[in-house]
């Protein structure tokens, strides 16, 4: 399982040599997915975007939070606010999304997280409805040298603010984890699969621990010195890039 966003890119550029690492990746025959906390763009602009980099990726192989929190609204009956940017709302188009709202979703959108928008997400909260974070990310990489704010921070506010506790529906959920391990027909065998990424605890965190895949993580993105002694169990390995790790365990014939 690979995370996306600082992983295999930043912003709009492959991490060193990650396209031709993945291409030796599938060369082995390994199973691969992409699980990503994106939400500033659709599943399709995402995937997008990755074919417009140059990796090979399949469609059915991207494994998106706002895919999980779509068809968490859709389980329930949610009548949402959506605090998400423009292009990701476009993905739940046909959702109502009418008044009076009986649940708050919130992932990370720059335009959205603005006093109006977070005081309309409090008084739906505060009326009854339920709060759904697509994920809590506290920060990530807008560039390669500069971190930004995450949606976590502003969950973490309305918590503060309501009393109430988020659901979470992105990674590290455990449920989200499983989603694509099942895809692979792995679910009952976690141990023999991966999971690379820049977060110790977004992306290794969590349900990543708990189903005991093997955690490694990557020194680009978001990665910050130190940020291993984080984790809370050892990881299997951190290495400068997702290429470096493809070369370790995938090593040229």
């Amino acid at each position: 399982m690979l995370d996306i966003s600082g992983t295999l890119h930043v912003n709009y550029s492959p991490t060193p040599n990650a396209v031709a690492a993945l291409s030796r990746l599938r060369a082995t025959g390994v199973k691969v997915r992409f699980v990503t906390n994106s939400t500033k763009m659709t599943d399709e602009s995402l995937f997008t975007k990755l074919l417009d980099m140059g990796f090979e990726v399949d469609r059915s192989e991207i494994f998106s939070s706002l895919s999980a929190a779509k068809q968490l609204i859709t389980d329930r009956g949610y009548r949402p606010l959506l605090l998400l940017e423009d292009d990701a709302l476009t993905q739940f188009s046909d959702i109502d999304q009418s008044a009076p709202h009986n649940a708050v979703f919130i992932g990370l959108a720059p335009s959205k997280l603005d006093y109006e928008h977070l005081n309309q997400a409090f008084q739906a909260l505060s009326n009854g409805a339920d709060l759904v974070g697509i994920h809590r990310a506290r920060y990530f990489a807008s560039s390669e040298k500069q971190l930004s704010l995450g949606p976590g921070p502003f969950v973490t506010a309305l918590e503060s603010a309501t009393d109430k506790t988020a659901e979470l529906v992105g990674k590290p959920a455990r449920a989200f984890y499983q989603l694509a391990l099942a895809d692979m027909g792995l679910l009952n065998d976690p141990g023999s699969v991966a999971m690379v990424g820049d977060d110790v605890l977004a992306d290794l965190g969590g349900g990543a621990q708990e189903l005991g895949l093997q955690r490694y993580l990557v020194r680009t993105g978001k990665y910050r010195p130190g940020d291993e002694t984080k984790a809370g169990a050892p990881l299997d390995g951190t290495f400068d890039s997702f290429a470096a790790i493809v070369h370790e365990l995938c090593p040229p014939a």
